[in-house]
């Protein structure tokens, strides 16, 4: 076999395209493929497939293939241009590579395979490439991946933030807790941030959506009550945020006690900050039977963290009715404990109670946004930054979108 079929083989090079002639430049550590194509009068517009006639052909451009051994493969070729009388002239489609693109599809589809599992500067070592190249091929795939996804219900979501800089720079995440995948991303946290989502919704996907998790923050209520039908039994307020402020509390409450007895001698609560905030199902005996003590004894923060551990019983409950004379019970105890973060946050919940009830009827938290932000942050540390938002998105939307991003035959 010539090196002509070869290349045309393992290319999967068909007519009316072929294989000119092959080039090896060993000074270089290059193989060079010509490409040519057998004379045709008809070629078909990029835009609508319509048959056009030829118009010209661009110049010669090289695209990037998958090394031959350990040379670097380039391939060579003239593009025709059609003149479509709808769609003007345009440059036709190519088998071996997406429009606008300087590398193949199959060499593609391995730097996407490597960006998954590696930082953009890694895979442009190894590749040889340069990082704006490499961003690029992260771009099309994006890009691609987003066009290809479908019109389909989205029973249960979720709404986030995640940090993106220092200095209350933040990012609003809207995910598919189904299926564990970023379906929206936004700069901010304001109101104006999760308006943008609504908007690329159908009006059936709005219909389909049952329940939204999210943590307490108006702006993201205003937002889904002005665009989601039936939205006030839809939002459920996360279990986890709650929890998160009432350990908070129950902080506050340790500081202001632990300077008091430290004044008076007593270091009891010296250290002990996360035994107050940590789940008591993770402690081994030995760190139960230590913090038992500090339970069982008169301290303020025994009593906070009591209060919170019984607010958390809540979601335990099967009928709302049980769960709603649970909390009347707890606000009562809450309100008249005489610590004043327990008594803010009660008074917190009691205003947001409908929407923590929801949990009953639908059964979600953010737990999977929870999941997908510490997949983000892991992404934001190997790339040790992002040099602005878009590329922040792009990334966010790479490892976490759930997107099919490989290039397909044109």
């Amino acid at each position: 076999m010539q090196d002509r079929q070869l290349y045309e083989q393992i290319l999967g090079i068909v007519a009316p395209w072929f294989v000119e002639r092959v080039e090896l430049k060993l000074e270089t550590g290059e193989v060079h493929v010509h490409l040519q194509h057998r004379e045709q009068a008809i070629w078909c517009c990029p835009e609508c497939d319509r048959e056009c006639s030829l118009y010209d052909h661009t110049a010669s451009r090289t695209w990037r293939h998958l090394d031959t051994c350990q040379y670097q493969t380039l391939l060579h070729a003239t593009t025709p241009r059609t003149n479509c009388p709808e769609h003007g002239v345009h440059a036709v489609r190519l088998p071996w590579a997406e429009p606008h693109s300087r590398f193949t599809l199959l060499f593609e589809r391995l730097a996407i395979e490597w960006l998954l599992a590696a930082s953009q500067k890694a895979v442009a070592k190894q590749l040889g490439l340069s990082w704006d190249q490499v961003h690029g091929i992260m771009e099309r795939a994006v890009a691609r991946g987003l066009k290809r996804r479908e019109t389909e219900a989205l029973p249960r979501i979720g709404v986030d933030e995640k940090a993106f800089r220092k200095g209350h720079k933040y990012a609003t995440l809207v995910t598919d807790l189904d299926q564990s995948r970023v379906l929206y991303v936004a700069e901010d946290r304001k109101q104006s941030s999760l308006d943008g989502f609504w908007e690329t919704l159908s009006k059936e996907q709005l219909a389909s959506i049952e329940g939204v998790a999210m943590d307490m923050c108006d702006a993201y209520e205003n937002s889904v009550r002005a665009h989601l039908p039936g939205a006030a039994d839809k939002i459920v307020y996360d279990k986890f945020h709650v929890a998160k402020q009432l350990g908070e509390a129950v902080d506050q409450v340790r500081r202001a006690e632990n300077k008091v007895l430290r004044a008076a001698g007593d270091d009891r609560l010296v250290g002990s900050k996360y035994q107050w905030l940590r789940n008591p199902d993770n402690f081994g005996d030995d760190q139960w039977s230590e913090f038992r003590a500090l339970r069982d004894s008169k301290l303020k923060t025994a009593r906070a963290w009591a209060l919170k551990e019984q607010a958390m019983l809540l979601w335990d409950y099967k009928h709302e009715g049980w769960a709603q004379k649970h909390f009347t019970w707890w606000y009562r105890w809450a309100t008249r404990s005489r610590l004043k973060p327990m008594v803010q946050r009660a008074r917190m919940l009691k205003a947001r109670l409908p929407n923590i009830l929801t949990y009953l009827k639908h059964g979600i938290t953010n737990a999977t946004s929870e999941s997908l932000n510490s997949k983000i942050q892991w992404v934001k540390y190997t790339a040790r930054g992002f040099r602005n938002f878009k590329n922040f998105t792009t990334a966010i939307y790479f490892h976490c979108g759930g997107l099919n991003l490989a290039p397909s035959p044109t």
